[in-house]
């Protein structure tokens, strides 16, 4: 992997906050990893998503008042990538640039931290679409969405015991799978929104369990890994 390009990772909201309690244990093992591939030359964007906190407020936000506009929802969502981001900000203190990176209109000038953490932009789309942008804007072949599931399957294998794993599939197949269209609060392997830019510049997406960074080492390193690539 080219050390001169920073790796872009989608860190799913859902690894930082659990079950509705913050996994201090990963945060940890965490950080060490990225601090030691650091000091071996790499640079960073972590864009951390809401996961099953913004799904929570969006769940209890449609209960309570029955009927609430997608863009209220989205920033409900946005507002929960915002303060997990924070919180890995802050765990990242002095390797990691000051701000969390909330608008992509600009990028950053004179960069000088190995790290950068971001968090959610605009309604429409989830952090995938953030993480996608950022790998255009700073050259990034590849994105590496860092999730609680292995691989991504052919159905849901929640409750379908006939479901399947998939190493490799390309765009085309995968966007036949997942639609066109973002839902706030959704929960695809990857951004129906984000997949459809992805594939217009030809980047591809590494799925895999962000818990296991072991096998995340092996897949920046160009090694066998366990996940499912989108190209």
């Amino acid at each position: 992997m080219d050390k001169k390009t920073p790796l872009i990772l989608s860190l799913g909201g859902s690894l930082v906050v659990p079950n509705g309690g913050i996994d201090m244990e990963f945060i940890r093992s965490f950080y060490q990893f990225i601090k030691e591939k650091v000091a071996e030359g790499y640079k960073f964007f972590i864009v951390v998503g809401g996961g099953s906190t913004a799904r929570h407020y969006i769940d209890a936000a449609k209960k309570i008042t029955g009927t609430i506009s997608d863009w209220d929802l989205d920033w409900l969502g946005i507002h929960t990538t915002r303060l997990n981001a924070h919180l890995i900000k802050t765990v990242f203190e002095g390797i990691v640039h000051p701000r969390v990176i909330a608008n992509y209109r600009k990028k950053i000038a004179n960069l000088k931290e190995p790290v950068v953490v971001a968090a959610g932009w605009e309604p429409g789309w989830s952090t995938d679409y953030d993480a996608v942008t950022l790998a255009k804007d700073y050259k990034a072949k590849i994105v590496f969405n860092l999730s609680n599931i292995s691989q991504v399957y052919d159905r849901d294998p929640k409750g379908n015991s006939s479901a399947q794993p998939i190493d490799k599939i390309t765009w085309k197949k995968y966007r036949e799978m997942v639609g066109e269209n973002w839902t706030p609060g959704s929960n695809t392997p990857f951004d129906p929104v984000a997949s459809k830019i992805a594939m217009e510049h030809n980047l591809k997406v590494i799925i895999l369990d962000g818990r296991d960074l072991k096998n995340l080492d092996n897949a920046i390193e160009g090694r066998s890994f366990m996940g499912t690539l989108i190209e």
